[in-house]
């Protein structure tokens, strides 16, 4: 179950694995059906779990749902059929909703990580906050910040800000926007080269699957694939920087989830920048490495 208005491909990903491990492919299902407003429904019928799409005719008995590639801005509105899914004995991982709203709202995300002591770069939270609190604010950490919005994806609306002008003009795109946003103090993550440099490290119940080094040639750009960064080969769990993967384990067991893609970099003595909760996945071997142990999770479900 995706989104299928998403283009980012983990779907195709995912049913490529489900087939390699069952022999059959799976049923597709439009995430979208399902969310508030959707037609879509779930119930039991004779003790099975069934979802129906009564405008398609059309009805589902999964053994297990995958559910996949959903954008950060539409999460909120799955949460009553994630909550359904659970009260049905559903089979998932992905039935977590309170998981996914800490990990999806950034400004959550930096208060449970201060809870639990998951290093994080100093972050302050500025939304609804008046010119004069933003200055403070960029003042308190150093005068060399990112902004980010509270809800985003794929590095975009991100700003590296080291002048109160700059400061002002993120101020005024993110009201005008009607976003919440943060700052957070630079974290230096530079190679001896001078790329900026970040780890993605893929996280499932507690083991560490694959990382990747991203490395981004435009300081004053976050490390982003679609913001021009670039992915190194895939690294063994032993060949992350010291004690990088077990921070990585630590901030998914923060927040809950059981799978998730985390950004940290080694620098500041090791610090997470964020879990994704439906990290795009890495284009080398992805279902291999990837794909196909998330599906196997499920399938130990049944």
């Amino acid at each position: 179950m995706t989104d299928h208005s998403s283009t980012e491909g983990s779907r195709d990903i995912l049913a490529e694995a489900v087939e390699a491990l069952t022999g059959s492919p799976p049923v597709l299902v439009d995430a979208r059906r399902f969310m508030t407003g959707g037609d879509g429904q779930a119930r039991t019928v004779e003790g099975r779990l069934q979802l129906s799409l009564p405008g398609a005719d059309r009805a589902v008995w999964p053994s297990a749902v995958l559910i996949f590639e959903i954008p950060p801005h539409r999460r909120r509105h799955l949460v009553a059929f994630q909550r359904r899914l659970r009260e049905l004995g559903a089979r998932s991982l992905g039935l977590d909703d309170q998981a996914w709203k800490v990990a999806t709202e950034k400004d959550l995300m930096v208060e449970r990580f201060a809870r639990d002591g998951i290093p994080q770069m100093d972050t302050l939270t500025l939304s609804g906050a008046s010119q004069q609190e933003c200055v403070d604010a960029f003042e308190r950490l150093g005068r060399d910040v990112w902004a980010r919005p509270v809800v985003g994806m794929g590095g975009r609306d991100v700003f590296h800000i080291t002048t109160h002008e700059q400061l002002h003009e993120a101020a005024r795109f993110y009201q005008d926007a009607g976003q919440g946003w943060l700052i957070a103090r630079d974290a230096g993550n530079f190679t001896p080269a001078g790329q900026r440099t970040q780890f993605r490290v893929l996280v499932l119940h507690g083991q560490v699957l694959q990382a990747h080094e991203r490395l981004q040639p435009d300081p004053d750009a976050p490390c982003n694939i679609a913001q021009g960064a670039t992915t190194t080969a895939v690294l063994a769990p032993n060949e992350l920087p010291a004690g990088l993967g077990e921070l990585a384990v630590r901030a998914t067991k923060s927040l809950g989830l059981p799978f998730g893609g985390v950004d940290l970099a080694p620098q500041n003595g090791g610090v997470v920048f964020e879990v994704n909760v439906h990290p795009a996945f890495n284009p080398v071997h992805p279902v291999e490495s990837i794909a196909i142990p998330y599906v196997q999770a499920h399938l130990d479900l049944l």
